[in-house]
């Protein structure tokens, strides 16, 4: 009889949960697995504020649902579940309903607002993937309407935003508009000095999870920025056009046009609903859970992520609700939902180990207290930043692969707006791709030049590779050990046309234990050296074996190699001229040129070839191209292939 485990949300809990069961029941045909979520994509919640304040597209939080249970035995339903009977084991949905043997709650949270007059109708929430589209569209139509109004007293109240809450999100949030308004306001004409930035909280500092000299530093750079803080501040109303917040004793009104609400997240109605039946909610509607994360009483309902209330042994505090937690806890409820499935006792308690807290202030700066338990460190804020990034495509490795880590590559890096990142804009695509049409010509002009270069000089019909490589480095020996070669300088005219070694001058000689030797010499004296007399080489004692010990002592293996490098000159110089999986050509020519570099050495003036590769590697060589036609072909098929969609080894 079939078994049936049901996921309800496809959060960050939800989607890793139902990835590890896929993964655990996947030679089992009587297990099946559905995932239910009323959008038909999983939202990176944590890069909201990116989107809001239009550092990145829509489309870089967002991941589907589909991709990523493409060939796994996971069922995704788009539906928004309504109840769950659990003495009927029964999930309904808008939809459908949906038996269950297992349910795991994975169904996140919501934002509160405590009971503040008019803050549900009056603010813009920041928890969900409409929501950060609605606010990006709501800032920039501010910003447009507001060029045109002449009143200067108008102008400044429509360009005046709060966000209350000092926690992680408000703080990302008003950190990204604050890095955003200088650029929005050139694109449209406002004076960024008409723009009101504050961020209200009760709170006393900044992101009080962080130890107060980080919320120091959170405050600085926020005040650099141009933002108001208001802490010790109670929101109590907001209006369609104005804020009330109690600080001590008085209540001061503030005129607004924009409210952003991030005080606050409880779990989802589901969950509290869910929650109430089975006598176990606790504050902000968790549901309290044993140590298998099993809903109290339940053994057949799994909590995970923001909706379990778990104190672990030896704590005082509820696991918190943070994505650190959603990714351990999913682990630990595949574990034992695999145990309760098959009947074993092989449970597994949750221990969870949180590795710290960061946070960003726009794109170009952050802090993060991380580490173990007992040992945590303060980073600088470039640190802080490439950790953040780090610890995202971890995070995709886990959920959409390679195909997920090249799109945030891409939209954070490659593509970035306005330079918002850590590093700048030095890593962004800034000229148009045709103007690398002429070097990619040149270069595989070139490699077919020296591929045919090698047939005239008789490659595909004599042995000569052994001598090739011998006499490249018994010049090298005789440069580096005068008089330890008596052919030294045969082998120098032989290998590089030079009269010799004697005059030689070495400019580096590196030794790095035995892993390599770095090689920098010039076959003249240096006064009177020119670019095509300066020897550059990586002498690999590992390279070296393979050459003595495998190629060249198969002198059938060694000829082939020998023809396969003609051809595969020739092969690269015609697919580079016109254009042809440019990016493999490319690839190649830096592999052959590496080849080179750690056998035979390279002379300078040959060295443009490396980096002209590199520089097609990716999208420099699309432009007046085959591949202009044939890759998205290409590519269109690949992404069909069962084992590729798998695994994810695309490209959207």
């Amino acid at each position: 009889m079939k078994k049936n485990i049901v996921v309800v949300g496809a959060g960050y809990a939800g989607i890793l949960t139902a990835k590890k069961l896929a993964k655990k029941f996947k030679k089992q045909d009587d297990v099946n697995i559905t995932i239910i979520d009323k959008n038909p994509f999983h939202t990176m919640l944590t890069e909201l504020h990116e989107v809001a304040a239009y550092r990145v597209d829509e489309s870089s939080i967002r991941m589907d649902l589909k991709k990523i249970f493409a060939n796994r035995k996971v069922d995704v339903k788009l539906d928004e579940v309504q109840n769950i009977d659990f003495d009927k084991k029964v999930v309904t949905g808008k939809a459908a309903s949906y038996e269950y043997d297992v349910v795991v709650l994975a169904t996140g949270s919501k934002p509160t607002y405590f009971g503040v007059e008019g803050a549900k109708e009056n603010t813009y929430t920041l928890w969900s993937y409409d929501d950060a589209v609605k606010l990006r569209d709501r800032i920039r139509d501010v910003f447009r309407t507001a060029a045109g109004v002449a009143d200067e007293a108008a102008r400044k109240e429509m360009l005046t935003f709060h966000v209350v809450g000092a926690g992680f999100t408000g703080v990302e949030m008003i950190g990204e508009l604050a890095e955003y308004v200088p650029y929005v306001s050139k694109e449209y004409g406002v004076n960024p000095e008409d723009v009101t930035l504050v961020n209200v909280d009760g709170l006393s500092r900044a992101v009080p999870i962080l130890p107060e000299k980080l919320s120091n530093r959170v405050e600085k750079r926020l005040v650099k920025m141009g933002v108001r803080l208001e802490f010790n501040s109670f929101v109590c109303a907001v209006g369609e056009d104005y804020i009330e917040y109690k600080r001590g004793d008085d209540i001061l009104r503030e005129k607004t046009n924009t409210v952003i609400w991030t005080a606050g997240i409880e779990s989802s109605s589901v969950a509290a609903e869910s929650g109430a039946k089975l006598e176990a909610a606790q504050r902000g509607g968790r549901i309290e859970t044993d140590a298998y994360l099993r809903a109290l009483g339940k053994e057949d309902v799994f909590v995970v992520g923001d909706n379990m209330y778990f104190i672990p042994e030896g704590q005082e505090v509820a696991v918190p609700q943070m994505v650190e937690n959603a990714e351990h806890s999913a682990g630990t409820a595949a574990k034992n939902i695999t145990a309760t499935i098959k009947g074993t006792d092989a449970f597994k308690a949750y221990k969870p180990s949180f590795h710290g807290v960061m946070v960003c202030v726009g794109g170009r700066y952050g802090t993060a207290r991380v580490g173990l338990p007992n040992f945590m460190f303060n980073l600088p804020s470039f640190l802080a930043m490439f950790a953040k990034h780090f610890i995202n495509m971890v995070y995709f490795v886990q959920v959409l692969g390679w195909n997920q880590i090249f799109s945030y590559l891409n939209h954070e890096f490659f593509t970035v707006r306005n330079r918002r990142s850590f590093v700048g804009g030095h890593l962004s695509n800034r000229s148009p791709s045709f103007v690398s049409f002429p070097i990619r010509v040149w270069l595989g002009a070139v490699w077919a030049f020296e591929g045919i270069h090698k047939i005239f000089e008789g490659w595909l019909d004599t042995y000569q590779l052994d001598q090739f490589f011998a006499g490249a480095n018994s010049f090298y020996e005789g440069v580096l050990n005068p008089g330890a070669s008596s052919g030294a300088t045969d082998a120098t005219s032989a290998a590089t046309g030079e009269a010799g070694a004697s005059a030689a001058e070495i400019l580096i000689n590196w030794k790095f234990f035995d892993l390599f030797h770095v090689i920098f010499l010039s076959t003249t004296t240096l006064k009177e050296a020119t670019l095509d007399q300066f020897a550059f080489k990586i002498d690999v004692p590992l390279m070296n074996w393979f050459l003595d010990n495998v190629l060249l002592k198969n002198e059938n293996l060694a000829f082939f190699m020998q023809k396969f490098m003609v051809f595969a000159e020739i092969g690269i110089g015609l697919l580079l001229n016109v254009g042809l999986f440019t990016t493999l050509a490319a690839g190649f020519s830096i592999v052959l040129q590496l080849m080179f570099l750690t056998t035979t050495g390279w002379y300078l003036v040959n060295s443009w070839m490396f980096f002209a590769a590199f520089a097609l590697l990716f999208t420099g060589g699309r432009a007046l191209s085959l591949d202009y036609w044939v890759m998205p072909k290409l590519k269109e098929l690949w992404s069909k292939i069962p084992f590729v969609k798998k695994w994810y080894i695309y490209n959207d």
